[in-house]
């Protein structure tokens, strides 16, 4: 299985062989599925919370007699309705435990993912992403521009600061290591970006 690489300016280069172990097996929407949610879950902090109304400090007094004053009665001064009072539906603080998934089957969902990549033709090849200094977002717009892309999800082989500076006011341009690589985001990616280097990072670490 071969792939075109393309140069930055979208001109072809050379191809590269794909291992048909990583890039050639069928789709296990049930294991991508868990590495999916097992990856979300354990994004979340569970540090979001408000107070309901019991947990809210004070109104444990009635604060009128419930007849004969012509107010509406009220049993709290902590009721939502109350200024200073609880939150209605309040997000409460989790205990959020890390689920896991073992090494063995994280390889084959990735392999699941990036063999369903190619078989809809989304991963764009390119030999290197090289970004002048100072780093600009025009230079970025250019890429897409020339790969004919809308917006992509570039994969690189290490952190390249030049390119995160330049790229980081585009909505339509993220990128990720292979080292860190969230897979809920490359399923959801309209193009993947991905360079020479990173292929053969992705044979070693995927093999």
């Amino acid at each position: 299985m071969e792939i075109q690489v393309l140069n930055q300016n979208g001109s072809k280069d050379s191809k590269i062989e794909l291992s048909e172990n990583i890039f050639g097996q069928a789709f296990n929407e049930d294991l991508v599925h868990q590495l999916i949610t097992t990856y979300i879950a354990n994004s979340h902090q569970g540090t979001k919370g408000q107070k309901n109304r019991s947990a809210v400090r004070g109104g444990g007094r009635k604060p009128w007699k419930q007849k004969g004053t012509g107010r509406a009665r009220a049993g709290t001064i902590r009721s939502p309705i109350w200024k200073g009072g609880g939150v209605t539906f309040a997000h409460t603080y989790q205990d959020v435990r890390p689920k896991k998934i073992n090494k063995k089957m994280y390889r084959s969902a990735m392999r699941s993912i990036w063999s369903k990549l190619v078989e809809e033709e989304k991963i764009i090849a390119i030999n290197k992403i090289s970004i002048d200094s100072p780093p600009r977002s025009s230079q970025v717009k250019l890429l897409l521009t020339d790969l004919g892309l809308k917006s992509a999800l570039a994969i690189l082989p290490a952190n390249n600061e030049t390119l995160s500076l330049a790229s980081k006011n585009l909505n339509e341009f993220n990128i990720q290591t292979i080292s860190s690589i969230d897979p809920s985001a490359l399923v959801k990616a309209e193009k993947v970006l991905i360079t020479s280097e990173t292929l053969e990072s992705l044979n070693k670490v995927l093999s």
